[in-house]
């Protein structure tokens, strides 16, 4: 076989490899189960649905992101704190939706269970995207320090934040916002 006739049949072959993955996808990680995203809850939630068809609610480890308002009386508010609050909360949220679809699959790693039941954890896109160090480094969430002896990627998100905080990012910026831990505590 000839030298040029050798390359054409490589680039053939890589060709038709790359077609065939790009099709069937590859996991995330050799091992990883995945999950299907049911509903985006808020700017630090979601609901997914397991292998088996069991459905369940995660709580993004490592962070808190503002509230959304969750109740008409909330949505009509006119005090400037809650307005404040829902503001930041609603753009958590819609990025969360940019960055995962109903029925996309992501990655968990689960830390611990809140005392709602919902399971905490950490939470990769397809292509290994840390959704809350987006979130973070955006300045549309903070870092939950309390929580973060349970988060094997702590020294991510305290990174992310240290970088939105020093670009005045989203939150960072608005001189106003409390922190959704505060905010909760006057509620």
């Amino acid at each position: 076989m000839s030298y040029k006739k050798s390359i054409a049949y490589s680039l053939k072959f890589l060709g038709v490899a790359f077609l065939i993955l790009s099709l069937t996808g590859c996991p995330n990680r050799p091992g990883q189960i995945t999950y299907s995203v049911k509903r985006i809850s808020d700017g630090d939630t979601l609901a997914v649905t397991d292998s088996k068809g069991e459905n369940f609610t995660v709580r993004f480890a490592c962070i808190d992101a503002p509230e959304v308002p969750h109740s008409q009386k909330e949505k009509q508010s006119t005090k400037l704190v809650d307005k404040n609050q829902f503001k930041w909360g609603v753009k958590a949220q819609g990025r969360v939706q940019q960055l995962v679809k109903q029925g996309d699959r992501v990655t968990l790693t689960l830390t611990d269970t809140d005392r709602y039941g919902r399971k905490i954890g950490e939470v990769r896109l397809a292509d290994n995207v840390f959704i809350q160090e987006v979130l973070v480094r955006e300045g549309l969430a903070l870092v939950n320090r309390p929580y973060l002896k349970n988060c094997p990627s702590a020294a991510i998100v305290e990174q992310a934040e240290a970088e939105a905080k020093k670009a005045r990012r989203g939150i960072w910026s608005d001189r106003t916002f409390v922190a959704p831990w505060e905010y909760r505590r006057t509620k």
